[in-house]
């Protein structure tokens, strides 16, 4: 368990769950108010720090530099979004509902912390110590400390001084409040959406191609006897067997393969511009004017008793 001595080595250092992932930074510390130990530790995760989820501390420990809880990265980034009051204190609602979330037994919590039945009201304000580190105690169930203790609400030790602090809910000498909004501030973050490779493999195609083919056939020629070629006819024996052989010839198509370079493929990418709208809600502060009329009867005119 954590205990008090050490929420200054943990405030603004990495959390990690239990495989190794890194959650965020720890940046406020909420205390139990009877007990004085912490319960909660909230945790900036998101784009640059945008979302703010909150952990059980109960069974946390701090490694070397940083805070590792048993739970997972995923299941702390999607815990209920939880609203803090004015005075920087878990509602009973808010906690009972992130208990619920995180699967610990409520029952059990109030027979560790709670021999005297509290669980009261939810009042209570954070009050610095001056060393960048706030500690809340209050009267509720769960009071923050932050590295700026919760800065501009005052505590039950700040009330002399300080109720009139510049700029928050204070009135300066000069009677101005300070009016507060919250802007939203968008960002994007890049992530790997898919990926696509080059994959070769061979196919096998019937094709198909007519090419000439020759071949030679026998034509018997008959010429008659002359006195141009009647030597040659009579050359030989009158009468006998004889035989003449003739060699034919055809061509036959032949089919043969060769392998040829044919094309480059190579795999690139282009960036596409789309606009996506992002929504959200931001609290703002509003300033009302009131005046009180003065009856007549409520002043001394002069010259009447």
């Amino acid at each position: 368990m954590i205990t008090r001595e050490e929420i200054t080595r943990l405030l603004d250092h990495p959390v990690y769950d239990g495989e190794g992932n890194k959650i965020g930074e720890a940046k406020h510390v909420f205390f139990d108010d009877m007990t004085g130990r912490p319960e909660w530790v909230s945790v900036k995760t998101g784009m640059f720090g945008s979302n703010e989820s909150f952990i059980p501390i109960h069974d946390a420990s701090l490694v070397k530099d940083h805070l590792e809880v048993p739970y997972a990265k995923d299941q702390v980034k999607g815990a209920p979004h939880v609203d803090i009051d004015s005075g920087g204190h878990l509602s009973a609602a808010e906690e009972h509902r992130l208990y619920d979330y995180y699967g610990v037994n409520w029952d059990n919590v109030l027979s560790d912390d709670d021999t005297s039945g509290r669980r009261g009201g939810m009042a209570g304000t954070g009050t610095d110590t001056g060393t960048g580190t706030g500690t809340g105690m209050g009267t509720g169930t769960a009071a923050a400390a932050g590295t700026a203790g919760l800065a501009g609400t005052a505590g039950p030790a700040d009330t002399a001084g300080d109720r009139g602090a510049p700029g928050r809910t204070g009135m300066r000498d000069d009677n101005a409040m300070t009016r507060s909004e919250e802007q939203m501030r968008v960002g994007v973050e890049r992530r790997e959406s898919g990926r696509a490779r080059l994959r070769k493999y061979v196919v096998t195609e019937e094709v198909q191609q007519t090419v000439p083919v020759r071949h030679e056939e026998v034509v018997v020629e008959r010429e008659p006897i002359t006195e141009a070629n009647r030597g040659a006819a009579l050359d030989g024996p009158e009468i006998t067997e004889a035989e003449h052989e003739v060699t034919l010839h055809e061509e036959r198509a032949v089919v043969e393969t060769e392998t040829v370079p044919v094309e480059r493929v190579r795999l690139t990418t282009e960036e596409h511009v789309e606009e996506e709208t992002v929504r959200g809600q931001v609290r703002k502060e509003r300033i009302e004017t009131e005046a009180t009329e003065v009856g007549e009867d409520d002043t001394r005119r002069p010259g009447r008793e």
